[in-house]
């Protein structure tokens, strides 16, 4: 029994530090907040993110506590809010994020992420490059590739039908971004809302993603992402991870000044 007993210790050892054997590339730290507009694509997402791990050989930490911001980031190669936005951020989780920025960190920053309450946090409002405004019910629509060069497009055709939230934005701090993709509003009704509210469009220039320079890092921005489902499609994926290895490495694009 004791032989028995040492034997499933040690399988249990192995089996629990399978990432510290591996010759990993990088790590990435994922930011999974369950809130009131966003919680059941977690599963799905985390089941997919830790796929492209074991795919893509890199070491993935999952977590919905935005405390991890206040530890030490450096180990990691980027870090992705996924829908989670750094409005839930307490005062000591800002200032870790901004360290790790201005140390060199990278940033990928997806859908609800990029929500923030006006003037709460301007740094962070800097780091997403836009501020979200509104957005119309979901509808089907076309997204057309910017920067075709951006890994983040490399699996996507160069007019793709998609389903989602086409969030509009301002740009209240003059930010300039490269944008990667964008939404064609010939191809759905950007004045299709609820009663009581008003949407415009943006008119021809609609980015949905875009990547920029921020402090000493890199940041990727995406739009898409609105459903649980959408974390178990192949396209989706690859522009995600097309994101956060860009995020991570640098390889692909340059970021400019």
């Amino acid at each position: 029994m004791k032989k028995t007993l040492n034997a499933l210790a040690v399988a249990a050892a192995v089996a629990s530090t399978p990432a510290l054997a591996a010759d990993t590339q990088f790590a990435v730290l994922v930011l999974a907040m369950p809130t009131k507009y966003h919680y059941e694509y977690i599963p799905v997402a985390r089941e997919s993110f830790e796929k492209l791990a074991k795919l893509h050989t890199f070491d993935l930490t999952w977590t919905a506590q935005p405390g991890a911001f206040e530890g030490d980031l450096s180990k990691y190669a980027a870090v992705v809010l996924l829908n989670s936005s750094g409005e839930e951020f307490n005062e000591a989780q800002r200032a870790g994020f901004e360290r790790y920025m201005k140390a060199g960190g990278n940033a990928v920053v997806v859908h609800r992420a990029i929500i923030s309450k006006p003037g709460l946090w301007p740094w962070y409002e800097k780091l997403v490059g836009r501020c979200f405004v509104i957005h119309p019910m979901l509808q089907t629509a076309v997204v057309t590739k910017v920067d075709a060069s951006h890994p983040a497009t490399f699996g996507l055709p160069d007019k793709w039908i998609w389903s989602d939230e086409w969030y509009e934005f301002s740009n209240p701090h003059g930010v300039k971004i490269n944008p990667v993709l964008a939404v064609d509003e010939r191809t759905y009704d950007p004045k299709k809302i609820w009663p009581g509210q008003v949407a415009t469009g943006m008119g021809a220039d609609h980015p949905v993603s875009w990547w920029h320079a921020v402090e000493k890092g890199r940041v990727f921005v995406t739009a898409l992402g609105h459903n649980g489902e959408m974390y178990r499609d192949g396209r989706y994926l690859d522009h995600l991870w097309g994101g956060v290895w860009w995020a991570a490495k640098g390889l692909g694009v340059s970021p400019k000044p």
